[in-house]
Protein backbone atom coordinates (compact mmCIF):
# COMPACT_ATOMS: atom_id res chain seq x y z
CA UNK A 1 0.00 0.00 0.00
CA UNK A 2 2.62 2.66 0.91
CA UNK A 3 4.85 1.58 -2.29
CA UNK A 4 1.61 2.63 -4.55
CA UNK A 5 0.82 5.79 -2.43
CA UNK A 6 4.99 6.46 -3.22
CA UNK A 7 4.50 6.03 -7.12
CA UNK A 8 1.42 7.96 -7.28
CA UNK A 9 4.12 11.10 -5.28
CA UNK A 10 6.81 10.11 -7.84
CA UNK A 11 4.51 10.63 -10.78
CA UNK A 12 2.75 13.28 -9.50
CA UNK A 13 6.48 15.08 -8.91
CA UNK A 14 7.78 14.66 -12.24
CA UNK A 15 5.04 15.84 -14.01
CA UNK A 16 5.08 19.21 -11.89
CA UNK A 17 8.54 19.78 -12.24
CA UNK A 18 8.57 19.95 -16.20
CA UNK A 19 5.34 22.33 -15.94
CA UNK A 20 8.04 24.84 -15.08
CA UNK A 21 10.06 24.53 -17.75
CA UNK A 22 12.64 22.54 -16.27
CA UNK A 23 13.29 18.59 -16.03
CA UNK A 24 13.87 17.33 -13.28
CA UNK A 25 17.76 16.51 -14.05
CA UNK A 26 17.81 20.16 -14.54
CA UNK A 27 15.55 21.57 -11.27
CA UNK A 28 18.35 19.63 -9.37
CA UNK A 29 21.36 21.24 -11.09
CA UNK A 30 20.60 24.51 -10.10
CA UNK A 31 22.97 23.60 -6.82
CA UNK A 32 25.65 24.19 -9.38
CA UNK A 33 24.62 27.89 -9.82
CA UNK A 34 27.48 30.06 -7.80
CA UNK A 35 27.34 33.22 -6.27
CA UNK A 36 23.91 33.97 -5.71
CA UNK A 37 22.66 35.14 -2.26
CA UNK A 38 19.92 32.23 -2.29
CA UNK A 39 20.29 28.62 -4.16
CA UNK A 40 17.23 28.87 -6.11
CA UNK A 41 15.61 25.23 -5.08
CA UNK A 42 15.02 26.67 -1.42
CA UNK A 43 12.81 29.08 -2.53
CA UNK A 44 11.05 27.00 -5.69
CA UNK A 45 7.71 26.03 -5.09
CA UNK A 46 6.91 23.00 -3.21
CA UNK A 47 4.67 20.12 -4.85
CA UNK A 48 1.80 20.63 -3.24
CA UNK A 49 -1.44 17.39 -2.44
CA UNK A 50 -4.63 18.46 -2.02
CA UNK A 51 -6.63 16.17 0.72
CA UNK A 52 -9.74 15.88 2.55
CA UNK A 53 -7.65 15.31 6.14
CA UNK A 54 -4.24 15.41 7.22
CA UNK A 55 -2.87 13.61 10.18
CA UNK A 56 0.40 14.33 12.05
CA UNK A 57 1.83 11.12 13.73
CA UNK A 58 1.02 7.62 12.82
CA UNK A 59 0.76 6.72 16.84
CA UNK A 60 -2.60 5.04 18.42
CA UNK A 61 -4.48 8.70 18.02
CA UNK A 62 -3.50 9.27 14.53
CA UNK A 63 -4.27 5.98 13.19
CA UNK A 64 -7.46 5.88 15.15
CA UNK A 65 -8.66 8.61 13.35
CA UNK A 66 -7.51 7.71 10.39
CA UNK A 67 -9.81 4.28 10.48
CA UNK A 68 -12.49 6.05 11.93
CA UNK A 69 -13.12 8.62 9.02
CA UNK A 70 -12.88 5.68 6.61
CA UNK A 71 -15.26 3.36 8.27
CA UNK A 72 -17.73 6.46 8.30
CA UNK A 73 -17.09 7.47 4.85
CA UNK A 74 -17.57 3.38 3.35
CA UNK A 75 -20.45 3.49 6.08
CA UNK A 76 -22.26 6.00 3.72
CA UNK A 77 -21.09 5.00 0.36
CA UNK A 78 -18.61 8.59 0.40
CA UNK A 79 -15.38 9.60 -0.60
CA UNK A 80 -12.97 11.02 1.86
CA UNK A 81 -9.65 10.99 1.50
CA UNK A 82 -6.88 10.62 4.56
CA UNK A 83 -3.59 11.02 4.41
CA UNK A 84 -1.06 10.45 7.52
CA UNK A 85 2.32 12.21 8.36
CA UNK A 86 4.86 10.00 10.25
CA UNK A 87 8.17 11.14 10.85
CA UNK A 88 9.19 7.93 11.65
CA UNK A 89 11.24 6.00 8.67
CA UNK A 90 8.79 2.74 9.61
CA UNK A 91 5.70 2.71 11.60
CA UNK A 92 6.17 2.11 15.48
CA UNK A 93 10.04 3.25 15.57
CA UNK A 94 9.18 6.09 17.18
CA UNK A 95 6.80 4.62 19.58
CA UNK A 96 7.65 3.88 23.18
CA UNK A 97 5.29 3.50 26.26
CA UNK A 98 4.92 1.30 28.97
CA UNK A 99 2.66 -0.26 28.06
CA UNK A 100 -0.27 -1.96 29.80
CA UNK A 101 -3.21 -1.54 26.92
CA UNK A 102 -6.54 -1.11 27.88
CA UNK A 103 -8.83 -2.04 25.30
CA UNK A 104 -12.08 -0.21 25.50
CA UNK A 105 -11.32 2.27 22.79
CA UNK A 106 -9.65 -0.64 20.81
CA UNK A 107 -12.95 -2.62 21.08
CA UNK A 108 -15.24 0.67 20.09
CA UNK A 109 -12.93 0.99 16.69
CA UNK A 110 -12.09 -1.95 15.44
CA UNK A 111 -14.36 -5.15 17.91
CA UNK A 112 -13.09 -8.03 16.14
CA UNK A 113 -9.44 -7.05 17.03
CA UNK A 114 -9.07 -10.30 17.65
CA UNK A 115 -9.90 -12.08 14.64
CA UNK A 116 -7.56 -9.92 12.99
CA UNK A 117 -4.41 -11.22 14.75
CA UNK A 118 -3.54 -7.96 16.85
CA UNK A 119 -0.77 -8.15 18.84
CA UNK A 120 -2.42 -8.58 22.21
CA UNK A 121 -0.94 -11.59 22.91
CA UNK A 122 -0.55 -11.56 27.24
CA UNK A 123 -3.82 -10.92 29.67
CA UNK A 124 -2.63 -9.04 33.13
CA UNK A 125 -3.32 -11.62 35.36
CA UNK A 126 -1.14 -10.03 38.93
CA UNK A 127 -0.99 -6.05 40.05
CA UNK A 128 1.25 -5.26 42.90
CA UNK A 129 2.21 -1.66 43.74
CA UNK A 130 4.89 -1.84 46.47
CA UNK A 131 6.93 1.18 48.08
CA UNK A 132 10.32 1.04 47.96
CA UNK A 133 13.00 1.80 50.44
CA UNK A 134 16.69 1.21 49.82
CA UNK A 135 16.94 -2.00 51.15
CA UNK A 136 13.60 -3.73 51.02
CA UNK A 137 10.22 -2.95 49.98
CA UNK A 138 6.51 -2.76 51.38
CA UNK A 139 3.45 -3.84 49.58
CA UNK A 140 0.75 -0.68 49.04
CA UNK A 141 -3.34 -1.49 48.66
CA UNK A 142 -3.89 -1.48 44.60
CA UNK A 143 -6.95 0.65 44.16
CA UNK A 144 -10.08 -0.43 41.43
CA UNK A 145 -9.36 2.10 39.66
CA UNK A 146 -5.45 0.79 39.00
CA UNK A 147 -6.61 -2.78 38.61
CA UNK A 148 -5.08 -4.17 35.40
CA UNK A 149 -7.87 -6.67 34.79
CA UNK A 150 -8.95 -6.95 31.37
CA UNK A 151 -6.05 -5.57 30.05
CA UNK A 152 -2.98 -6.94 27.75
CA UNK A 153 0.93 -6.25 28.17
CA UNK A 154 1.98 -4.73 24.80
CA UNK A 155 4.47 -4.10 22.86
CA UNK A 156 2.81 -0.87 21.96
CA UNK A 157 5.58 -0.10 18.70
CA UNK A 158 4.25 -3.33 17.30
CA UNK A 159 0.48 -2.67 17.73
CA UNK A 160 1.30 0.56 15.94
CA UNK A 161 2.91 -1.35 13.01
CA UNK A 162 -0.71 -3.14 13.34
CA UNK A 163 -2.79 -0.23 13.84
CA UNK A 164 -1.18 0.71 10.64
CA UNK A 165 -2.28 -1.88 8.61
CA UNK A 166 -5.75 -2.44 9.58
CA UNK A 167 -5.19 1.80 8.37
CA UNK A 168 -4.24 0.56 5.12
CA UNK A 169 -6.39 -1.47 4.46
CA UNK A 170 -9.12 0.52 4.85
CA UNK A 171 -7.38 3.25 2.11
CA UNK A 172 -5.97 5.40 4.25
CA UNK A 173 -2.30 6.55 2.72
CA UNK A 174 0.50 6.58 4.99
CA UNK A 175 3.65 8.07 4.27
CA UNK A 176 6.62 7.16 7.34
CA UNK A 177 9.85 9.01 6.70
CA UNK A 178 8.40 12.84 6.55
CA UNK A 179 8.54 15.19 8.74
CA UNK A 180 5.86 17.87 9.40
CA UNK A 181 7.99 21.03 10.26
CA UNK A 182 5.61 24.02 9.56
CA UNK A 183 1.82 24.79 9.70
CA UNK A 184 0.08 26.12 6.78
CA UNK A 185 -2.36 28.91 6.70
CA UNK A 186 -4.55 30.22 4.84
CA UNK A 187 -5.26 34.19 4.07
CA UNK A 188 -7.97 34.31 7.21
CA UNK A 189 -4.53 33.07 9.65
CA UNK A 190 -6.82 29.39 9.75
CA UNK A 191 -4.69 26.09 9.58
CA UNK A 192 -5.34 24.78 5.90
CA UNK A 193 -2.50 22.00 6.27
CA UNK A 194 1.26 21.15 6.60
CA UNK A 195 4.63 21.23 5.01
CA UNK A 196 7.66 18.71 5.41
CA UNK A 197 11.10 19.81 5.65
CA UNK A 198 13.45 19.93 3.11
CA UNK A 199 15.51 17.03 2.96
CA UNK A 200 19.47 17.18 1.65
CA UNK A 201 20.73 20.14 3.68
CA UNK A 202 24.04 20.70 5.08
CA UNK A 203 24.53 22.28 8.73
CA UNK A 204 24.29 25.27 7.60
CA UNK A 205 21.64 24.94 6.06
CA UNK A 206 22.97 24.90 2.23
CA UNK A 207 21.38 22.07 0.06
CA UNK A 208 23.73 18.81 -0.65
CA UNK A 209 23.71 17.30 -3.91
CA UNK A 210 20.45 15.01 -2.56
CA UNK A 211 18.89 17.90 -2.08
CA UNK A 212 14.88 17.83 -1.92
CA UNK A 213 12.67 20.29 -1.71
CA UNK A 214 8.99 19.59 1.06
CA UNK A 215 6.21 19.48 0.32
CA UNK A 216 2.70 20.70 1.25
CA UNK A 217 0.00 19.08 2.22
CA UNK A 218 -3.29 21.31 1.93
CA UNK A 219 -6.11 19.68 3.79
CA UNK A 220 -9.66 21.14 4.81
CA UNK A 221 -9.08 19.66 7.90
CA UNK A 222 -5.46 19.45 10.24
CA UNK A 223 -5.46 17.08 13.19
CA UNK A 224 -2.34 17.01 15.14
CA UNK A 225 -1.53 13.82 16.82
CA UNK A 226 2.51 14.48 17.34
CA UNK A 227 2.38 13.09 21.06
CA UNK A 228 3.76 14.94 23.87
CA UNK A 229 5.03 18.51 23.62
CA UNK A 230 5.04 18.33 19.83
CA UNK A 231 6.62 21.04 17.79
CA UNK A 232 3.98 21.80 15.28
CA UNK A 233 1.20 22.00 18.66
CA UNK A 234 3.88 24.03 20.17
CA UNK A 235 3.37 26.44 17.58
CA UNK A 236 0.02 26.78 17.56
CA UNK A 237 -0.41 26.68 21.24
CA UNK A 238 0.93 29.81 21.26
CA UNK A 239 -0.82 31.85 17.90
CA UNK A 240 -3.88 30.76 18.70
CA UNK A 241 -3.83 30.91 22.82
CA UNK A 242 -4.84 27.35 23.41
CA UNK A 243 -3.71 27.36 27.15
CA UNK A 244 -5.95 30.40 27.73
CA UNK A 245 -7.84 29.71 31.12
CA UNK A 246 -5.78 26.17 31.58
CA UNK A 247 -3.54 24.87 34.23
CA UNK A 248 -0.10 24.28 32.80
CA UNK A 249 0.97 21.57 31.20
CA UNK A 250 3.41 19.14 33.78
CA UNK A 251 5.22 16.46 32.55
CA UNK A 252 7.54 13.39 33.31
CA UNK A 253 10.44 11.45 31.46
CA UNK A 254 10.26 7.76 31.20
CA UNK A 255 12.94 5.56 30.43
CA UNK A 256 12.96 2.45 29.46
CA UNK A 257 14.73 -0.58 28.62
CA UNK A 258 12.90 -4.19 27.56
CA UNK A 259 14.81 -7.20 29.04
CA UNK A 260 15.40 -11.24 28.05
CA UNK A 261 15.31 -12.74 31.29
CA UNK A 262 15.81 -16.39 32.61
CA UNK A 263 12.57 -18.65 32.32
CA UNK A 264 12.44 -19.79 35.88
CA UNK A 265 11.88 -15.74 36.87
CA UNK A 266 9.63 -14.71 34.18
CA UNK A 267 5.78 -14.59 35.67
CA UNK A 268 3.72 -13.82 32.36
CA UNK A 269 1.07 -11.47 33.22
CA UNK A 270 3.11 -9.78 35.76
CA UNK A 271 2.31 -6.30 35.93
CA UNK A 272 4.24 -4.17 39.12
CA UNK A 273 4.65 -0.70 39.93
CA UNK A 274 6.88 1.09 42.76
CA UNK A 275 6.73 4.08 44.65
CA UNK A 276 9.74 5.87 46.34
CA UNK A 277 13.34 4.81 46.39
CA UNK A 278 15.84 6.05 44.80
CA UNK A 279 13.84 9.20 44.40
CA UNK A 280 13.97 11.70 47.57
CA UNK A 281 9.85 12.13 49.35
CA UNK A 282 9.95 15.76 47.26
CA UNK A 283 10.20 14.09 43.54
CA UNK A 284 7.58 12.25 42.19
CA UNK A 285 7.58 9.55 40.04
CA UNK A 286 8.31 5.68 40.35
CA UNK A 287 9.19 2.76 38.30
CA UNK A 288 7.58 -0.17 36.63
CA UNK A 289 7.79 -3.91 35.29
CA UNK A 290 5.74 -5.59 33.03
CA UNK A 291 5.84 -9.33 32.13
CA UNK A 292 5.27 -10.24 28.58
CA UNK A 293 5.42 -13.34 26.32
CA UNK A 294 8.24 -15.13 25.30
CA UNK A 295 10.73 -14.68 28.89
CA UNK A 296 10.25 -10.68 28.04
CA UNK A 297 10.19 -8.18 30.77
CA UNK A 298 9.78 -4.56 30.17
CA UNK A 299 11.29 -2.37 33.01
CA UNK A 300 11.18 1.55 33.36
CA UNK A 301 10.98 4.52 35.61
CA UNK A 302 9.45 7.90 35.44
CA UNK A 303 10.81 11.19 36.74
CA UNK A 304 8.43 14.02 37.30
CA UNK A 305 10.20 16.86 35.31
CA UNK A 306 9.28 19.36 38.34
CA UNK A 307 12.07 17.81 39.87
CA UNK A 308 14.37 20.77 42.11
CA UNK A 309 17.50 19.53 42.46
CA UNK A 310 19.53 20.33 39.33
CA UNK A 311 22.11 17.61 40.03
CA UNK A 312 19.38 15.12 39.67
CA UNK A 313 20.02 12.69 36.68
CA UNK A 314 16.74 10.68 35.53
CA UNK A 315 18.76 8.22 33.49
CA UNK A 316 21.08 7.51 36.30
CA UNK A 317 18.26 6.99 38.80
CA UNK A 318 16.54 4.40 36.69
CA UNK A 319 20.03 2.57 36.70
CA UNK A 320 20.06 2.65 40.58
CA UNK A 321 16.31 1.60 40.53
CA UNK A 322 17.57 -1.82 38.70
CA UNK A 323 19.73 -2.39 41.76
CA UNK A 324 17.02 -2.57 44.06
CA UNK A 325 16.91 -6.14 45.49
CA UNK A 326 13.52 -6.69 44.43
CA UNK A 327 14.18 -5.53 41.28
CA UNK A 328 18.01 -7.62 40.27
CA UNK A 329 16.42 -10.13 41.48
CA UNK A 330 14.70 -10.47 38.04
CA UNK A 331 17.16 -9.18 36.34
CA UNK A 332 20.46 -11.32 36.85
CA UNK A 333 21.17 -13.99 33.96
CA UNK A 334 19.28 -11.55 31.41
CA UNK A 335 19.71 -9.50 28.95
CA UNK A 336 19.28 -6.01 27.66
CA UNK A 337 18.05 -5.70 24.47
CA UNK A 338 16.71 -2.73 24.04
CA UNK A 339 16.62 1.14 25.51
CA UNK A 340 14.20 4.35 25.04
CA UNK A 341 13.03 7.17 26.62
CA UNK A 342 10.36 9.90 26.17
CA UNK A 343 8.73 12.63 27.75
CA UNK A 344 5.00 12.19 28.70
CA UNK A 345 1.99 14.52 29.90
CA UNK A 346 1.28 13.96 33.53
CA UNK A 347 -1.23 17.30 33.99
CA UNK A 348 -4.69 15.39 33.02
CA UNK A 349 -7.89 16.82 32.77
CA UNK A 350 -6.54 20.61 34.47
CA UNK A 351 -3.88 20.79 31.86
CA UNK A 352 -5.97 20.16 28.76
CA UNK A 353 -5.83 23.10 26.47
CA UNK A 354 -8.16 23.92 23.65
CA UNK A 355 -8.60 21.34 21.59
CA UNK A 356 -9.60 23.01 18.30
CA UNK A 357 -8.65 25.90 16.02
CA UNK A 358 -9.75 27.08 12.64
CA UNK A 359 -8.88 24.00 10.22
CA UNK A 360 -8.05 21.69 12.87
CA UNK A 361 -7.65 19.97 16.26
CA UNK A 362 -5.36 18.27 18.88
CA UNK A 363 -5.80 14.55 19.09
CA UNK A 364 -3.94 11.88 21.58
CA UNK A 365 -1.24 13.06 23.97
CA UNK A 366 -0.38 15.99 21.99
CA UNK A 367 -3.52 17.33 23.68
CA UNK A 368 -2.19 15.48 26.81
CA UNK A 369 -5.11 12.55 28.12
CA UNK A 370 -2.87 10.26 30.12
CA UNK A 371 -4.34 9.11 33.18
CA UNK A 372 -1.43 9.39 35.22
CA UNK A 373 -2.50 7.35 38.56
CA UNK A 374 -3.38 4.41 35.91
CA UNK A 375 -0.38 5.17 34.09
CA UNK A 376 -2.15 5.10 30.81
CA UNK A 377 -3.23 6.90 27.90
CA UNK A 378 -3.15 4.90 24.47
CA UNK A 379 -6.95 3.86 25.30
CA UNK A 380 -7.81 7.85 25.84
CA UNK A 381 -5.79 8.91 22.73
CA UNK A 382 -7.56 6.43 20.59
CA UNK A 383 -10.82 7.95 22.14
CA UNK A 384 -9.78 11.17 21.49
CA UNK A 385 -8.74 10.55 17.77
CA UNK A 386 -11.82 8.38 17.16
CA UNK A 387 -14.49 11.67 18.25
CA UNK A 388 -12.24 13.70 16.31
CA UNK A 389 -12.66 11.62 13.16
CA UNK A 390 -16.58 11.70 13.71
CA UNK A 391 -16.56 15.65 14.05
CA UNK A 392 -14.42 15.97 10.91
CA UNK A 393 -16.29 13.63 8.90
CA UNK A 394 -19.65 15.22 9.76
CA UNK A 395 -18.19 18.85 8.91
CA UNK A 396 -16.42 17.72 5.81
CA UNK A 397 -19.40 16.43 4.27
CA UNK A 398 -21.93 18.72 5.47
CA UNK A 399 -19.62 21.76 4.41
CA UNK A 400 -18.50 20.65 0.76
CA UNK A 401 -20.00 23.61 -0.86
CA UNK A 402 -19.20 25.89 2.04
CA UNK A 403 -16.40 28.55 1.92
CA UNK A 404 -14.09 29.53 5.21
CA UNK A 405 -12.31 27.65 7.42
CA UNK A 406 -14.08 23.99 9.43
CA UNK A 407 -13.97 24.25 13.05
CA UNK A 408 -14.41 21.49 14.74
CA UNK A 409 -16.44 22.44 17.62
CA UNK A 410 -18.33 19.45 17.57
CA UNK A 411 -15.06 17.29 19.02
CA UNK A 412 -14.10 19.55 21.76
CA UNK A 413 -18.41 18.88 23.03
CA UNK A 414 -17.97 15.33 22.46
CA UNK A 415 -14.82 14.92 24.02
CA UNK A 416 -16.52 16.34 27.05
CA UNK A 417 -19.52 14.59 27.19
CA UNK A 418 -17.09 11.03 26.75
CA UNK A 419 -15.90 8.39 29.05
CA UNK A 420 -12.46 10.00 28.49
CA UNK A 421 -13.35 13.45 30.82
CA UNK A 422 -15.20 11.34 33.22
CA UNK A 423 -12.20 9.36 33.42
CA UNK A 424 -9.90 12.15 33.78
CA UNK A 425 -11.93 14.08 36.22
CA UNK A 426 -11.97 11.98 38.86
CA UNK A 427 -8.78 11.42 39.31
CA UNK A 428 -7.31 15.42 38.71
CA UNK A 429 -6.46 15.95 42.04
CA UNK A 430 -3.85 12.68 42.83
CA UNK A 431 -1.00 13.77 40.57
CA UNK A 432 -1.13 18.05 41.97
CA UNK A 433 -1.47 16.42 45.47
CA UNK A 434 1.93 15.52 45.74
CA UNK A 435 2.79 19.64 45.69
CA UNK A 436 2.72 19.91 49.41
CA UNK A 437 4.65 20.11 52.39
CA UNK A 438 4.96 16.24 52.99
CA UNK A 439 5.54 15.25 48.96
CA UNK A 440 5.39 11.97 48.91
CA UNK A 441 3.42 11.18 52.22
CA UNK A 442 0.79 13.67 52.01
CA UNK A 443 0.37 12.67 48.43
CA UNK A 444 -0.19 8.64 49.18
CA UNK A 445 -2.60 10.05 52.12
CA UNK A 446 -4.15 12.24 50.07
CA UNK A 447 -4.73 9.71 46.78
CA UNK A 448 -5.60 6.72 49.46
CA UNK A 449 -8.71 9.20 50.42
CA UNK A 450 -9.81 10.48 47.36
CA UNK A 451 -9.40 7.12 45.06
CA UNK A 452 -11.41 4.94 48.11
CA UNK A 453 -13.95 7.49 49.12
CA UNK A 454 -14.07 11.16 47.50
CA UNK A 455 -13.95 9.15 44.28
CA UNK A 456 -12.94 12.63 42.94
CA UNK A 457 -16.18 14.48 43.97
CA UNK A 458 -14.81 17.63 45.60
CA UNK A 459 -15.32 21.17 44.97
CA UNK A 460 -11.80 22.06 44.33
CA UNK A 461 -9.16 21.42 41.48
CA UNK A 462 -5.71 21.59 43.03
CA UNK A 463 -3.49 23.18 40.67
CA UNK A 464 0.07 22.52 38.61
CA UNK A 465 3.05 24.62 38.22
CA UNK A 466 5.76 25.30 35.00
CA UNK A 467 8.20 22.14 35.53
CA UNK A 468 11.51 24.39 34.28
CA UNK A 469 10.58 27.13 36.78
CA UNK A 470 10.71 24.22 39.84
CA UNK A 471 14.74 24.01 39.76
CA UNK A 472 16.49 25.18 42.25
CA UNK A 473 19.89 26.58 41.73
CA UNK A 474 23.22 24.52 42.84
CA UNK A 475 24.33 26.08 45.73
CA UNK A 476 20.93 25.38 47.18
CA UNK A 477 21.03 21.58 46.41
CA UNK A 478 23.56 19.00 47.49
CA UNK A 479 25.44 17.08 44.85
CA UNK A 480 23.63 12.92 43.83
CA UNK A 481 26.71 10.70 43.94
CA UNK A 482 25.58 7.72 41.72
CA UNK A 483 27.17 4.31 41.53
CA UNK A 484 29.29 3.38 38.36
CA UNK A 485 27.28 1.08 35.76
CA UNK A 486 28.91 -2.81 36.42
CA UNK A 487 27.61 -3.28 32.36
CA UNK A 488 25.86 -6.36 33.74
CA UNK A 489 22.59 -4.95 35.20
CA UNK A 490 23.37 -0.85 35.11
CA UNK A 491 25.03 0.50 31.67
CA UNK A 492 27.09 3.37 30.10
CA UNK A 493 24.59 6.01 28.66
CA UNK A 494 25.92 5.70 25.73
CA UNK A 495 25.70 1.88 25.66
CA UNK A 496 22.05 1.89 26.36
CA UNK A 497 21.82 4.89 23.50
CA UNK A 498 23.28 2.08 21.14
CA UNK A 499 20.59 -0.03 21.85
CA UNK A 500 18.13 2.67 21.14
CA UNK A 501 19.29 2.43 17.19
CA UNK A 502 18.92 6.10 17.20
CA UNK A 503 20.83 7.01 13.76
CA UNK A 504 20.72 10.87 12.25
CA UNK A 505 22.38 11.69 9.04
CA UNK A 506 25.68 13.36 8.93
CA UNK A 507 25.77 17.07 7.84
CA UNK A 508 22.08 17.70 8.51
CA UNK A 509 20.75 21.55 10.93
CA UNK A 510 21.12 20.81 14.50
CA UNK A 511 17.77 19.99 15.02
CA UNK A 512 18.11 21.25 18.72
CA UNK A 513 18.06 24.95 18.41
CA UNK A 514 19.59 27.36 21.33
CA UNK A 515 17.80 30.68 20.85
CA UNK A 516 20.86 32.83 22.49
CA UNK A 517 23.76 30.47 22.77
CA UNK A 518 25.43 32.73 25.86
CA UNK A 519 22.70 31.45 28.08
CA UNK A 520 23.86 27.91 28.88
CA UNK A 521 26.97 29.19 30.33
CA UNK A 522 26.50 32.22 31.42
CA UNK A 523 23.14 31.28 33.40
CA UNK A 524 22.42 27.73 33.05
CA UNK A 525 26.06 26.22 34.32
CA UNK A 526 26.87 28.92 36.29
CA UNK A 527 23.97 29.45 38.46
CA UNK A 528 22.17 26.06 38.00
CA UNK A 529 25.43 23.63 37.40
CA UNK A 530 24.51 22.44 34.17
CA UNK A 531 21.01 20.60 34.13
CA UNK A 532 21.04 19.99 30.43
CA UNK A 533 23.90 17.80 30.96
CA UNK A 534 21.83 15.69 33.42
CA UNK A 535 17.95 15.60 32.23
CA UNK A 536 18.61 14.47 28.78
CA UNK A 537 18.44 10.30 28.81
CA UNK A 538 20.79 10.35 25.00
CA UNK A 539 23.75 12.33 25.94
CA UNK A 540 22.99 15.16 23.31
CA UNK A 541 24.33 17.92 25.83
CA UNK A 542 27.57 18.29 27.58
CA UNK A 543 29.67 20.98 28.62
CA UNK A 544 33.43 20.74 27.03
CA UNK A 545 36.18 23.19 27.03
CA UNK A 546 35.88 26.11 25.00
CA UNK A 547 39.00 26.01 22.85
CA UNK A 548 38.82 29.31 21.79
CA UNK A 549 38.49 30.08 25.29
CA UNK A 550 40.56 27.83 27.37
CA UNK A 551 39.35 29.15 31.18
CA UNK A 552 35.70 28.86 29.87
CA UNK A 553 33.39 26.08 28.75
CA UNK A 554 30.50 25.77 25.91
CA UNK A 555 28.01 23.46 25.55
CA UNK A 556 28.62 21.02 23.25
CA UNK A 557 25.42 19.52 21.59
CA UNK A 558 25.23 15.81 20.09
CA UNK A 559 22.44 15.87 18.20
CA UNK A 560 23.11 12.76 16.46
CA UNK A 561 22.45 10.84 19.70
CA UNK A 562 18.86 12.38 20.57
CA UNK A 563 15.96 9.98 21.21
CA UNK A 564 13.09 12.49 20.69
CA UNK A 565 11.90 12.39 23.79
CA UNK A 566 11.53 16.67 24.02
CA UNK A 567 13.34 16.64 27.57
CA UNK A 568 15.27 19.36 26.46
CA UNK A 569 12.16 21.73 25.21
CA UNK A 570 10.56 20.92 28.22
CA UNK A 571 12.86 21.46 31.39
CA UNK A 572 15.37 23.92 30.41
CA UNK A 573 15.18 26.32 32.76
CA UNK A 574 15.81 29.55 30.59
CA UNK A 575 13.72 27.97 28.13
CA UNK A 576 16.34 28.50 25.37
CA UNK A 577 15.63 25.40 23.57
CA UNK A 578 13.34 24.62 20.57
CA UNK A 579 13.28 21.28 19.62
CA UNK A 580 12.33 21.00 15.94
CA UNK A 581 12.07 17.33 13.61
CA UNK A 582 15.34 16.35 11.86
CA UNK A 583 15.42 14.96 8.39
CA UNK A 584 12.16 12.61 8.01
CA UNK A 585 12.97 8.76 8.84
CA UNK A 586 16.10 9.86 11.38
CA UNK A 587 16.30 9.19 15.17
CA UNK A 588 15.20 5.78 17.10
CA UNK A 589 14.36 2.73 15.51
CA UNK A 590 12.40 1.52 18.70
CA UNK A 591 11.77 -2.55 18.38
CA UNK A 592 9.45 -4.42 21.45
CA UNK A 593 9.06 -0.80 22.81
Amino acid sequence: MFYRHLSRFIASISSYVPSRGLSTTSFLRLASVTDQAVDPRLVADRFEEETDVVIVGAGPAGLSAAIRLKQLASREGKEIRVVVIEKAGELGTHTLSGAVLEPRALNELIPDWKDRNAPLNQPALKDSLRLFTEKTSYPLPHLSQMSNKGNYIVSLSNFVKWLGKQAEDVEVEIYPGFAASEVLYNDDGSVCGIATNDMGLDKNFKPKDNFERGMNFKAKVTLLAEGCHGSLTKTLMSKFNLREGRQPQTYGIGIKEVWEIVPEKHKPGFVFHSLGYPLDSKTYGGGFMYHMENNIVQIGFVVALDYQNPYLNPYKEFQKYKLHPYIKRFLEGGKCISYGARALNEGGYQSIPKLVFPGGALIGCTAGFINVPKIKGTHTAMKSGILAAEAAYDAIISNKSASGPITLTAYEKSIEDSWVYEELYKIRNIRPSFNNPLGLWGCLLYSGLDMMFLKGRVPWTFKHHLDHASLKSAKECKLIEYPKPDGVITFDLLESVSRSGTYHAEDQPVHLRVRDKTIPVERNLKIFGGPESRFCPAGVYEFVDDETNPSEKRLQINSQNCVHCKTCDIKDVSQNIDWVTPEGGDGPKYSLT
